[in-house]
């Protein structure tokens, strides 16, 4: 039997057990599927599947939205939503998918976890499944974790009476989370080989507890877990800022963890909606963040002409966005090519500068794989939690320095306190990972999205595109979507929204 076809029965299984016949002979149930290696590794692909949902496509640039970084006219997934402060626990699409998809993909490597190791095939291999169904559902975890807070948390294969649990706490998702991640690591390989092109490591089990760490403020375990990634010497930064989001680098040394994308089965539309749609357009208010190439801001270098932006600017930022007077797929870039801000977004897409988009290139369909965890983040998770944990001693400066280096940036000035390097750290943060939706967690966990998503968002003109506001009383959670309030009345609603 094909393993498509296996898969299919895996996704069928993780979700509706309760509705299968009790002995059919022209399918699968939990007691004829889960009885082979094949049944194994077709169940795990199951999982692996969810992070299209959960985390692909254009979710990333979506979290971005929320942010001062982009404005998306089209209120792609209810970004404008939230970046406006009228969301509610209905009216927002990624608010009530999320939900949804993340449980998806956790009842799908709750089965895996729990069916697996019944099932007779070499010892090795079926831990290895085990240990990558642990990151997933780690991974899904935190998908809620880190926007809603406490949730339900399941452990078991799906069945209907988990549709009635209450919510447990953060502290209790968190110390999972944790728990998956160290029984994952310690099964995990140091690196994956071409033939596994996807799959997690033990340095993705690691980056992701550093990361989360990093979220709860818990700086020695953070700076512990990242330095541990670090010293695996299993990836390095990619020399090329801008090749690392190209096709044909794809699952270069820097990327950790990828959505994985292949034409003709699994596409997304990020070309088109990054460049023509112009849905994520990055703002001037992400333009003036970017540094002059002497380190120093456009208030502070002698090396800014206002009327030559970008020129001596931060090679990322023409990495990153494509702006008026260069160059982008073999044409001159005009005032009206982006017309929302005057930028298009750059990073993400499949196209080149000096080269006309490829001849029977379809706009719409693109199988660019999507980053969600790379060594950058490494670093600089190890500089910001070392930093907040011991200062800015030799270590941190060296992890930072690396990054900026790679992007064509002078290293940071000796001699800086504790307080300026976190300010250092925060802007290189937030210029490194632009459209990669990590800049949204770090306003909140830094507890300064009371001023960063409260400002209003212009074009490159001066001229204000979008008004924002974040209500700190409120805002730090997400609403529990009223779909899942609605089927479980064992749900409790998050402070100050209504159900």
């Amino acid at each position: 039997m094909k393993l498509s076809k296996l898969v299919l029965a895996a996704l069928l299984l993780s979700g509706c057990s309760d509705y299968l016949d009790v002995n059919p002979t022209d399918r699968f149930t939990e007691t004829t599927f889960w009885k082979t290696e094949e049944h194994a590794n077709a169940g795990l692909t199951a999982a692996y599947s969810s992070l299209m949902l959960v985390y692909g496509n254009n979710i990333p640039a979506t979290f971005d939205a929320i942010t001062p970084n982009f404005y998306s006219y089209d209120n792609q997934a209810g970004a404008g939503n939230i970046a406006r402060g009228i969301h509610d626990a209905a009216n927002t699409g990624i608010i009530n998918s999320r939900w949804g998809n993340a449980y998806q993909g956790i009842g799908r490597a709750n089965s895996v976890i729990n069916r697996v190791p019944g099932i007779a095939m070499d010892e090795t291999r079926k831990k290895l499944i085990v240990a990558e169904a642990q990151f997933l559902r780690a991974f899904y975890y935190f998908s809620l974790w880190s926007v809603y807070g406490g949730v339900p948390l399941i452990t078991d294969p799906p069945v209907k009476e988990q549709g009635e649990l209450p919510r447990n706490s953060a502290e209790e998702i968190e110390t999972h989370m944790l728990a998956d991640l160290d029984a994952a690591a310690a099964v995990l390989p140091a690196t994956v080989s071409a033939s596994n092109k996807g799959r997690v490591s033990k340095a993705t089990a690691l980056a992701l507890k550093a990361r989360i760490l990093l979220y709860g403020g818990k700086w020695a375990a953070a700076a512990q877990a990242s330095k541990a990634v670090i010293d695996l010497k299993s990836n390095a930064l990619f020399p090329d800022y801008r090749g690392l989001f190209m096709l044909e680098n794809e699952g270069n040394s820097e990327v950790i963890l990828d959505v994985q994308y292949k034409q003709p089965e699994f596409v997304h539309s990020n070309d088109i909606q990054f460049d023509q749609f112009n849905s994520f357009a990055p703002t001037q208010n992400l333009i003036d963040e970017y540094q002059l190439t002497d380190g120093k801001s456009i208030k502070d270098s002698p090396l800014y002409d206002p009327a030559k932006p970008f020129e001596n600017r931060d090679p990322r930022l023409k990495n990153t966005v494509i702006y008026i007077g260069s160059q982008f797929k073999g044409k001159p870039v005009v005032a009206t090519t982006y017309p929302q801000t005057g930028y298009g977004l750059k990073k993400g897409t499949t196209y080149k500068d000096n080269e006309a988009s490829p001849a029977g290139k379809v706009d719409n369909i693109s199988d660019l794989n999507v980053i969600l965890i790379r060594y950058a983040e490494v670093l600089l998770t190890y500089a910001e939690a070392q930093n907040e944990a011991a200062g800015p001693e030799a270590s941190v400066y060296e992890a930072v320095n690396l990054v900026r280096k790679r992007a064509g940036m002078p290293e940071l000035p000796a001699g800086l306190t504790q307080a300026a390097m976190r300010e250092r750290l925060r802007h290189e943060r937030r210029i490194e990972f632009v459209g990669e939706g990590l800049y949204y967690f770090d306003v909140k966990r830094w507890k300064t999205a009371d001023t960063e998503l409260n400002v209003d968002v212009t074009n490159y003109l001066g001229k204000v595109v979008d008004n924002r506001s974040f209500n700190p009383q409120r805002d730090y959670l997400w609403p529990v979507p009223t779909t899942a309030l609605q089927t479980n009345p064992n749900l409790d609603q998050n402070p100050n929204y209504n159900r």
